[in-house]
């Protein structure tokens, strides 16, 4: 499965496993992670539990992807890792060609070789600077030279490899960010994430943002950092496949990623992880989250077998999962295929909207594929919430 064709993995079956323990918690991160506290081991009987309670609902579909995220999950034991592995496979099967992805920290190179000889073949590696300072002022716990030194373990121990960079901090320049983009497109890997920083709410960096203090760039600097982006990794032979990620090869894409932005299916399992399943197992798309804490969601699946807590399966209404494919479905370059849209919701965009922003030269059509232009991925939730009915 390599995610060549549009909407090649929209039928597709994705399992997700969020591993929420990090060694330190990045100032800007808002993923629900927490600080290890020795009870990992009913952590992961709790997660292999919930997988097969998931089995009973999806029936036989095989398993196009399986995500270790996070979290860190580089700090799960490589035989824990395995033991994941030969469950999903026992359970569902895999698809010809699947994807076994698991994101990792640079810290964590040491577990890398044992980790890839297990079965994960594609890590994806939290580079996310190769300026010290940066680094520092990012809350990493690696410097430039281990990240390195990562880049080249995981080349190793990985059949394909994919480091994940940050950029448009404060005060960064052009010049700046694509010396480092481009150590990055240099480095052997076959895959480049480059995501701009983004201030949440809630987050230490949020908090110090709402004291006074200037994090990030404003927009029009980061504008010219997202350009500047897009201008190197094609002359280095990166076409960008979504509005972030950058690939050598059709070959190179995250299936596990596509999933999401094509609206196949995925199930979630692990404290707070996100799921999707569509009309072909469930009679309507529904969207479900597991328990958050660690502790509830063992206690969950210790009562019921699963990890969903009360409250925490939805269904969505057609609108609901229009907007939500429309989202997802124009972040890839690609593009958005409009029948396809309707076969799966009952729902049509707004035509006017797409008309208008035709016109402006946000978007593209050709046939039934909606295509963001260049300026328009710059203003790409504006111009979906332009067309949405």
């Amino acid at each position: 499965m390599t995610g060549t064709g549009p909407s090649r993995l929209g039928d597709a079956l994705g399992l997700y496993l969020h591993w929420p323990y990090c060694a330190r918690i990045c100032p800007y991160c808002d993923f629900n992670v927490y600080r290890p506290k020795g009870n990992d081991e009913a952590l992961l009987a709790a997660i292999l539990t919930d997988m097969s309670d998931w089995r009973a609902r999806t029936g036989d579909r095989p398993l196009a992807s399986l995500h270790f995220g996070g979290g860190t999950p580089s700090l799960m034991k490589p035989d824990w890792i395995a033991r994941v592995i030969e469950t999903a496979e026992r359970l569902w099967g895999f698809a010809p060609g699947i994807e076994i992805g698991l994101e990792a920290n640079p810290a964590d190179q040491a577990r890398f070789a044992a980790i890839g000889s297990v079965g994960v073949g594609r890590l994806s590696l939290g580079v996310q600077s190769f300026d010290d300072t940066v680094l520092a002022a990012l809350g990493r716990d690696h410097d430039a030279a281990r990240a390195r030194g990562a880049v080249d373990a995981a080349l190793s121990a990985f059949s394909r490899v994919s480091v994940d960079m940050i950029y448009a901090q404060t005060g960064q320049t052009v010049e700046a960010w694509t010396r480092e983009l481009g150590e990055a497109l240099a480095s052997g890997a076959s895959h480049v994430s480059a995501y701009q920083l983004t201030i949440e709410p809630g987050t230490a960096f949020g908090k110090r943002t709402e004291r006074g203090e200037t994090l990030a760039v404003d927009g029009d600097s980061a504008a010219d950092l997202y350009e500047a982006t897009q201008a190197l990794c094609v002359s280095r032979g990166f076409p960008a496949y979504e509005i972030s990620n950058h690939a050598r090869s059709p070959a190179d894409q995250s299936v596990h990623n596509r999933i999401y932005w094509e609206g196949g299916d995925w199930i979630g399992v692990g404290p707070g992880a996100h799921g999707r399943l569509g009309r072909s197992t469930m009679d309507g798309r529904i969207a479900t989250t597991a328990c958050r804490r660690p502790a509830d969601y063992i206690a969950a699946v210790s009562r019921s077998g699963s990890g969903v807590g009360d409250g925490q399966l939805e269904r969505l209404t057609p609108d609901d999962d229009l907007v939500e494919r429309a989202f997802l479905g124009l972040r890839v370059t690609d593009g958005l295929d409009l029948g396809h849209l309707r076969v799966t919701t009952g729902r049509s965009l707004n035509g006017d909207g797409i008309d208008r922003m035709v016109k402006d030269g946000f978007l593209h059509r050709a046939d039934s594929r909606l295509q963001l232009t260049a300026q328009g991925r710059l203003l790409a939730d504006r111009v979906t919430r332009e067309v949405l009915p």
